[in-house]
């Protein structure tokens, strides 16, 4: 049973999630992903979208324990062929409603274990093709979106071992609710417009350096990072086509751009674990070449990244630089999560796979051939991973060839 205090910031949560992360306004279609054992938080999330005016809500519920079934006991040629209907849904909810699509994180990080990797990819592969509406969407802002998360029983117990059952649930819900900038006092809308504002600045100062390339070097990592050419930092918001402001990550401390798939190189090292499809990578190496990836090890989860990688031809680049100091509120508060929405907003990081649309300038108006010409990575993943230590230097290089101190002892320079 949660407390009366705590239940009212979740409450408070539900509400900021409606109404300023997926600013959802009269008319829309909102779809929630979860799972079965957020049913209570989802039901706060539903009624919360009726009350702001959705025309519909759609909940599309997952289970980690049936889905580890699915996959140990299925036959291959239904994991590794998606379902028909993935792609009318898609048609129907993305491309004819515009619906808001809000995922709600809480799987546990090891909930997969055991499974084949070769399984897990080729069944990410079939239903990421069936979805790829969703994808494009989400990718290019064509629709509003947002990812957030909600406690987990064996999440909250993974990232807190010495409590159990509703103790680390609880106290779980204390770390997200401070990390999203809601407590018993103050007014987490305005909170919010603070922390945007200060991000929102940070990215002006970086579109007006126009940075050729960034120099990455830190005890781990040393690699060059090429910028697409009319590249574009973003930060905090977003706007679909419809209009709608929305946030598309709660928390957040990025200010994130797309890399150039041309002009990449070095050793990149991960500084955090990667939970991937119910699986924990530790200590990523990745050796790169001219953009691509040409080698690659891990102590932990190695065949789980190497599946990853062969993806598509896209997966074995990067579609997303991103900049987050290392002592940022997150990384402070020392705790490690287990998930990339919370862990990278501790720690700078890349992402392999796809890159969006909107950080190229004018990129939700061209076509994926335009935007391929300007080093834009097109992929059916997009994976994020940590990089970020106290240590790390990052430099930018301008157009003329002068060098900008970016970061230093894994924070702003300035």
């Amino acid at each position: 049973m949660i407390n009366k205090q705590l239940e009212n910031k979740i409450n408070k949560y539900a509400e900021l999630v409606i109404k300023k992360g997926a600013h959802v306004t009269p008319g829309q279609t909102v779809i929630f992903y979860g799972n079965t054992e957020l049913d209570y938080f989802i039901e706060k999330l539903v009624k919360e979208a009726y009350k702001a005016g959705a025309a519909e809500v759609n909940v599309q519920w997952r289970n980690t324990s049936v889905s580890k079934d699915f996959y140990l006991n299925a036959a291959n040629d239904r994991i590794e062929n998606a379902s028909k209907y993935l792609s009318v849904w898609a048609d129907e909810y993305i491309t004819d409603k515009k619906a808001t699509r809000i995922s709600v994180l809480s799987d546990d990080p090891d909930g997969l274990n055991g499974v084949d990797a070769k399984k897990l990819a080729a069944n990410t592969k079939a239903v990421g093709a069936a979805l790829k509406t969703v994808r494009k969407a989400t990718m290019n802002d064509e629709i509003s979106w947002l990812v957030m998360a909600a406690p987990g029983l064996k999440w909250a117990e993974k990232v807190f071992p010495e409590l159990k059952g509703q103790e680390a649930i609880d106290r779980l819900w204390e770390e997200f609710l401070k990390d999203v900038y809601v407590d018993d006092d103050s007014n987490a809308i305005k909170n919010w417009e603070k922390h945007i504002e200060d991000l929102a600045n940070r990215a002006t100062w970086l579109n007006e350096q126009n940075f050729k390339e960034l120099h990455y070097k830190s005890a781990k990592t040393d690699a060059v990072i090429g910028l697409a050419e009319n590249h574009n930092w973003e930060a905090a918001l977003s706007k679909d086509r419809q209009g709608n402001v929305f946030i598309p990550n709660m928390p957040t401390e990025e200010v994130f751009t797309a890399p150039d798939n041309r002009n990449i190189s070095g050793t990149i090292s991960s500084t955090l674990p990667l939970s991937y499809n119910g699986n924990l990578i530790t200590d990523i190496v990745l050796q790169v070449e001219n953009g691509k990836i040409v080698d690659a090890k891990a102590s932990s989860g190695e065949e789980v990244l190497k599946e990853l990688i062969e993806t598509d031809e896209g997966s074995h680049s990067f579609g997303e630089v991103s900049l987050v100091p290392f002592h940022s509120p997150i990384s402070q508060a020392g705790v490690l999560f287990y998930n990339t929405l919370y862990d990278e907003n501790a720690s700078d990081h890349l992402a392999i796979g796809g890159a969006y649309g909107s950080n190229i300038k004018g990129g939700k108006d061209l076509s994926e051939e335009e935007l391929i010409k300007f080093g834009w990575n097109r992929s059916d993943v997009h994976v994020d991973f940590m990089i970020g230590s106290a240590d790390m230097n990052i430099d930018g290089v301008k157009q003329d060839g002068s060098i900008i101190p970016v970061f230093r002892n894994g924070d702003w320079a300035d």
